[in-house]
């Protein structure tokens, strides 16, 4: 009888181990109970997420479907005792700043981004950017507004230009830093193999690492825009308020659904309550939106 068969022999004589779980074992009393700590605390953490949620589906939805979906959406703010209304204007106003803060913070981002990823990531201009970019993003908003303030406020005026410039100043933090990370993720074989093949520097970026880091790119984009689109500090500086339509980007005040819920929800009268809590749903709304396309983007594809 050869070896591989007594060691066959052996090992089927051998008693099979047992993996059947025992619950008064100590590792598994420890982890039972480590396991029910950890559920506890994240039931805890979550009750002020789901009672918040809950009081603005029960006041803001009562009156977002109960009088009118429309009308709510699109009609202007109500002024002192009258009844009905909506916040249309804010609506317009929010999406409007945010895409002037997105044309300006996604293009500089990435400029950025490409710099510290690709082009000199070990200089002293990029450690000393990068340390900036990352002391930004503890950046207070409300400084943003004052800063822009006074830069283009007290020459210009309030308007939803200036609102879109102070939100990009918070905006770009994070988009630098997420794109700088998306791109460093591209293996660096690839860009060698570019380089390999004769492809320039600008080839390398354009045709290599942004396609290659794009979802991380856009994820870090929409998570900004998301960020930005709940701001309402840097706008009082800003943009400060109005009951009409925007009808110019510069020289008068646009409306923000984040300001508006500010100012009616300080007002004794019912309607402009219900208003403010209605716009609260709808600003949550977006803000979910744009983080479940950040997920949907960042999610990689098996």
């Amino acid at each position: 009888m050869d070896d591989n068969a007594q060691n066959l022999i052996v090992d089927s004589a051998r008693p099979t181990p047992q993996l059947s779980r025992k619950m008064m074992e100590p590792r598994a009393l420890r982890n039972t109970l480590l396991t029910g700590i950890t559920w506890a605390f994240a039931i805890i953490a979550s009750i002020p997420l789901f009672s918040v949620i809950y009081m603005l589906l029960a006041r803001g939805g009562s009156r977002l479907f109960s009088s009118g979906f429309v009308e709510v959406l699109t009609a202007l703010p109500p002024a002192g005792l009258q009844q009905g209304g909506g916040f249309g204007n804010a609506i317009v106003g929010t999406l409007v700043m945010v895409l002037i803060a997105s044309a300006i913070s996604v293009p500089f981002g990435l400029m950025a981004a490409v710099y510290l990823s690709v082009l000199d990531p070990q200089s002293r201009l990029a450690r000393a950017t990068r340390l900036l970019t990352k002391t930004m993003t503890g950046f207070p908003s409300i400084l943003a507004g004052v800063f822009v303030y006074a830069i283009l406020v007290t020459s210009f005026g309030y308007s939803a230009l200036a609102g879109g410039v102070a939100l990009s100043v918070l905006m770009l933090p994070t988009v630098v830093l997420a794109a700088e990370e998306a791109m460093r993720q591209v293996p660096q074989k690839m860009k060698d193999a570019a380089y390999g093949m004769g492809c320039t520097r600008t080839q390398v970026v354009t045709k290599v690492v942004l396609p290659t880091g794009l979802p991380g790119i856009l994820t870090g984009i929409m998570l900004a825009i998301a960020g930005a689109a709940g701001e309402s500090a840097p706008l009082l500086f800003t943009a400060l308020f109005s009951n009409y339509h925007l009808e110019h980007l510069s020289g008068e005040p646009a409306a923000s659904l984040s300001i508006l819920i500010y100012n009616f929800s300080g007002m004794p009268f019912a309607n402009q309550l219900e208003l403010a809590w209605a716009a609260s749903l709808v600003l949550v709304l977006i803000v979910l939106a744009f983080n479940i396309v950040a997920r949907l983007i960042g999610t990689p594809k098996i």
